[in-house]
């Protein structure tokens, strides 16, 4: 089995881990997360070196190019478990880490730092946010409604999405450029590194983070086992938050090293690319039915975080997040994995 199946197939890593033995795991587990620890602080310096040398603001750039190198291995994993003839697993990968992104990471980075909101900027990637989401689920139901196949994004769904995607990163890096000349957040006091260190930084901590994030999961989810932890909880606590890990080391440290706002753009960013790009991919290489509990519990889930996340923008005076918007947001998603081990 070569490296490919080990990162795409869950069941590979687990039969590994399966014949470790206790203490075994809880090395693998220290491990693992000092290697995300350390792949997240390289990934945040790579990320504001990036900035610095742009002269484009960080919430830009954890809305973009941070965005896509997190959300790029759940991408793969969809595309290829649609291949391997499970593409539900693509559509509950993309929204499940939608409501994790905003309702766990960024709630839990509102709560605790307060980031600070560039509502210039926010005021129109939120728009796409939401409107990502709005116009999947009005997808799902023009199908439920209208189709005598059942509910399904299919492939030319699959091709809008991804068509969208092109006209967001474009116009959201023309937005970034405006934004530059109208004086945004240009940091001269940071001297910046060469950019090939900044690079080796970005690209390294990514590879890191992605690696560390897909063999913590597995571990964690033995470790659990042996210890006597249902499976249904298991299965609604460490295997739906194991996609969003990247995000969420990358949010712990960019809080450690004084950059929330990147957490803020990150967020964003990867909502619309869990949208556009994991599902839309997905939907590409195979129409991704849609089970009617999304539209009893999933779907509206996402919708509960996104919607108050663009109104807590649109109200904002003070120009920062509260500390009890972040609390609505951990709330939702409390109540939502609750709901998933009730109903399961």
């Amino acid at each position: 089995m070569n490296f490919w199946n080990y990162f795409i197939d869950e069941s590979a890593l687990a039969s590994i881990f399966s014949k470790f033995p206790l203490w075994g795991l809880l090395i693998v587990i220290a491990l693992v997360i000092a290697l995300l620890s350390k792949g997240a602080d390289w990934l945040i310096d790579g990320a504001v070196g990036l900035a610095l040398k742009t002269k484009l603001p960080k919430i830009v750039i954890g809305a973009t190019i941070l965005s896509l190198g997190t959300t790029a291995p759940e991408a793969f994993v969809s595309v290829m478990a649609a291949f391997m003839g499970t593409p539900g697993l693509a559509l509950g990968n993309g929204v499940g880490s939608i409501i994790a992104d905003t309702g766990l990471i960024f709630g839990l980075t509102a709560v605790i730092a307060a980031p600070p909101m560039d509502k210039w900027i926010l005021n129109r990637t939120s728009n796409w946010q939401l409107g990502s989401a709005v116009l999947l689920v009005l997808l799902a139901l023009s199908t439920y409604i209208f189709s005598p196949e059942g509910p399904t994004i299919n492939r030319l769904m699959g091709l809008l999405l991804v068509a969208l995607l092109v006209v967001y990163l474009i116009i959201t890096y023309k937005w970034a450029r405006k934004r530059t000349h109208t004086g945004s957040e240009v940091e001269v006091s940071e001297k910046s590194k060469p950019l090939p260190i900044i690079l080796l930084e970005f690209f390294g901590g990514l590879v890191l983070v992605i690696v560390a994030s897909r063999l913590l999961v597995p571990a964690a989810v033995e470790t659990a086992r042996r210890f006597g932890v249902p499976n249904d909880v298991i299965a609604a606590t460490m295997v739906a938050l194991g996609t969003s890990l990247p995000e969420l080391s990358t949010a712990i440290a960019a809080i450690r090293k004084g950059h929330p706002e990147i957490t803020v753009g990150n967020i964003v960013g990867a909502d619309v690319l869990n949208t556009l790009f994991v599902i839309g991919m997905a939907a590409i290489a195979m129409p991704l039915a849609v089970p009617i509990n999304f539209f009893l519990l999933h779907f509206p889930a996402m919708l509960l975080v996104l919607i108050p996340f663009r109104i807590f923008i649109s109200i904002d005076t003070k120009g920062s997040f509260r500390r009890w918007q972040g609390a609505w947001l951990l709330a939702v998603y409390i109540c939502y994995i609750a709901l998933l081990y009730i109903v399961r």
